[in-house]
């Protein structure tokens, strides 16, 4: 493409939040060396939308334990060579409190598809909400309709369940035995219940096309999300997806300020596997159009053991110290930490 069809399209997405399949696949097809221009409307959307805070959302791994088995993933229950783990609803609390301390104004409680009781981590999310006053986030994959109903009752905000890719085929080739329509179904049913929701994807899965991902942000657009993530694929050892390429940063950041402009209220995350395969992606990302940081705050014995991906940044920190440390990078960026809860733009 020459640059002034580069700039037709995307001044209509950042004037009208509105591109066809074909004009998103053009784009994302595109060399980035050719793409300053949707770096830089990117940002300017970010910046007429968000400003220059920059919201952080503290993340507590409470549960390597999985029952899927999905082709990319370091926690897939047939990995025997994970030492799993499960904290207690008490250290769960704990951690989050922690945080709150710490001024993060999110958590996120993650963990792989285990069983923990549904009730407990209600239980969980009651005294949280009681005892900080943060939002939090729940990040545990799918799960039956009345858990969602429970806990959304308990007082969870936000649900993030990412569909990792839009092609039904390769949704189902990589990850056997679950529905690519359940997951769908179960984002628009938490979205009834008054949650805010996130989705996203995995950039660099194998047979991953540019036609592909442009129909992930058609169907992000359609879900009308209040958060859109999406990091690179890094291929794990001990999965199926281990000899495989991983995702590369120029189509994350392309992914990620398509996002920004077409989805121009959405929450986008600067993800934590952009920072693990580049030193400063958190940092592009941030320029790209993301106004979102996830820094980990699970006890350091157990961050080696929740291994989606290998090598993962900032496992050895203490929560207190990356705290500082992000702190500094929004900083050197001119932006600055939020110290409100960051709830959906859309309302």
């Amino acid at each position: 493409m020459n640059q002034f069809e580069i700039k037709r399209i995307i001044d209509q997405a950042y004037d009208k939040a509105q591109l066809n399949k074909e004009d998103i696949t053009a784009i994302l097809a595109e060399d980035l060396a050719n793409l300053d221009y949707l770096l830089q409307k990117a940002d300017e959307k970010r910046d007429e939308i968000c400003g220059d805070e920059v919201h952080l959302r503290a993340i507590i791994e409470f549960s390597s334990y999985c029952k899927q088995n999905c082709y990319y993933c370091g926690l897939r229950k047939d990995n025997q060579q994970l030492k799993r783990y499960q904290l207690k609803s008490k250290e769960i609390i704990e951690t989050a409190q922690m945080a709150s301390e710490l001024g993060y104004q999110t958590v996120v409680l993650q963990s792989g598809e285990d069983d923990y009781p549904a009730e407990e981590i209600a239980e969980i999310i009651k005294k949280i909400k009681k005892t900080t006053a943060m939002a939090v986030t729940l990040s545990l994959g799918e799960r039956d309709f009345e858990a969602y109903k429970l806990w959304r009752e308990a007082g969870a905000d936000r649900y993030l369940l990412k569909h990792e890719i839009a092609d039904k085929v390769l949704y189902q080739k990589y990850h056997p035995g679950m529905s690519f329509e359940n997951r769908i179904e179960s984002l628009k049913y938490l979205k009834v219940l008054g949650y805010q929701i996130g989705s996203g994807v995995i950039i660099g899965l194998p047979d991953q096309t540019p036609a592909i991902l442009a129909e992930d942000l058609l169907l992000c657009q359609d879900l009308e999300l209040d958060m859109i993530g999406s990091g690179p694929f890094i291929p794990h050892q001990q999965t199926p997806l281990r000899g495989s390429e991983k995702g590369t940063v120029e189509m994350t950041l392309k992914f990620t300020a398509l996002s920004r402009l077409l989805l121009p209220l959405a929450h986008i995350p600067a993800t934590t596997a952009l920072g693990t395969i580049d030193a400063e992606g958190r940092q592009k990302a941030l320029q790209a159009g993301a106004n979102v940081v996830m820094p980990n705050v699970t006890d350091g014995r157990y961050r080696e053991q929740y291994q989606i991906y290998p090598d993962k940044i900032c496992v050895n920190e203490e929560a207190g110290d990356c705290r500082q440390c992000i702190g500094g990078i929004i900083a050197s960026l001119g932006r600055y930490v939020s110290q409100n809860q960051g709830h959906s733009l859309r309302e």
